[in-house]
């Protein structure tokens, strides 16, 4: 294990462009091999990622500070051949059957295999010319269906946000969904969705709003009414304690503040929800109990207190939904310099390895000791054997 791991850090630390992963170690997985390519727009450099099966590929982009660990998981469990390509070398990473690491590194001029495509014009799911009526009454298109100047940088926020969901959506041929949206608000992103689900990708869904405010309720309904987006209706109820006895397919909570995003995707969890996307807000709750046994360096300066509970809150809850058996991210959405609330949770049900299981509930436990919080998600899990 500790080759591997070294193998993959020089592969990382070497700045690489362009990945292969193939050979596959089980016949029974689905990916036949996974391209890696280094992407790099205006504002962001990330990978993206080309898993190819028989017959589809399917794409996801990854930070770049994930590349080493996303790597690491694949070719531990999965593949044992892994081909990368920086500026100036070559990588030949090779795993025996008794599960040898081999590395081999040779110079190389690959200057002429940088792709020089990242900064052509981006293409976006939601395309300028499309006529989209929340766009154009949110002020992002004109009746046109052309982007608006000065909204520019909420077309791409939008974009992002689709194409977060879209990655998952991809994964599989569905037909129809029945999605959640916790504390939607004014709902321009819950109809911008229901557009891209029903428009773009011919899906069949049943959408659900839920606000506490009974004026906004009525404004939504009215204006899904005028939208002739059928299948589109908004409730007014509390996301804790609210019921639903159907199946759910995913559950969206955009900014539903400090514990209300807690009982949110507790209440995704008791409905074995396919999919979970979740935009946290104002995690107070830990930064109001955090009292460290040894890192007293954390609480000392506010700003530096405030901060860290905010991750932290965000951590646990990824590790909790991973030991409840879904494959979860933490992705930045938003350019933190737009908001400083930029971090999205997905989680897909995934088959989770009870080792990762116990690892992501023995990381939640340790840090509850050393700060002595006690989160409310944990709580809930808790209460019903969830974890």
């Amino acid at each position: 294990m500790d080759n591997l791991i070294n193998a993959i850090d020089k592969i990382v630390e070497g700045q690489v462009f362009k990945i292969v992963i193939s050979n596959k170690k089980d016949k029974e997985n689905k990916y036949n091999k996974i391209n890696i390519n280094f992407k790099e727009s205006k504002n962001k450099k990330y990978y993206q990622v080309e898993k190819y099966t028989d017959k589809q590929v399917f794409h996801e982009n990854i930070e770049i500070e994930d590349l080493r660990d996303y790597l690491l998981d694949y070719m531990e469990n999965s593949y044992k051949q892994l081909a990368a390509w920086s500026e100036n070398n070559t990588f030949d990473l090779k795993i025996s059957k008794k599960g040898k690491v081999f590395l081999g590194k040779k110079n190389a001029n690959n200057s002429n295999l940088i792709n020089k495509d990242h900064n052509k014009k981006k293409n976006y799911i939601l395309e300028e010319g499309m006529i989209i009526e929340p766009l154009i009454d949110l002020g992002v298109f004109t009746k046109e269906g052309k982007v608006v100047k000065s909204k520019y940088d909420k077309y791409k926020q939008i974009n992002r946000f689709v194409e977060i969901i879209d990655d998952e959506i991809k994964k599989n041929d569905y037909k129809e969904l029945t999605i959640l949206d916790f504390g939607c608000g004014k709902s321009y992103l819950t109809f911008i969705l229901y557009y891209y689900f029903v428009e773009i990708k011919k899906i069949n869904v049943k959408m659900i709003g839920l606000d506490l405010k009974e004026d906004v309720i009525k404004k939504c309904n009215e204006v899904a009414k005028r939208y002739k987006y059928d299948n589109l209706h908004f409730e007014l109820g509390d996301i804790n304690g609210y019921k639903y006895n159907n199946k759910v397919d995913m559950v969206i909570t955009l900014h539903a503040c400090d514990t209300a995003t807690d009982y949110a995707l507790y209440n995704a969890v008791k409905w074995n929800a396919k999919m979970i996307f979740s935009v946290p807000c104002c995690q107070h709750e830990l930064n109001h109990q955090m009292k460290p046994e040894n890192l007293n360096i954390l609480t000392r300066y506010g700003i530096v207190q405030e901060r860290v509970a905010a991750l932290m809150t965000d951590a646990v809850r990824g590790n909790l939904l991973e030991a409840v058996g879904y494959k979860t991210q933490l992705l930045e959405f938003i350019d933190i310099a737009h908001s400083p609330k930029n971090i999205l949770i997905r989680a897909s049900k995934s088959n989770i390895s009870k080792q990762k299981i116990e690892k992501s509930l023995t990381e939640v436990e340790q840090l509850r000791e050393e700060f002595n919080f006690n989160p409310t998600l944990y709580n809930l899990l808790k209460q019903d054997n969830l974890i």
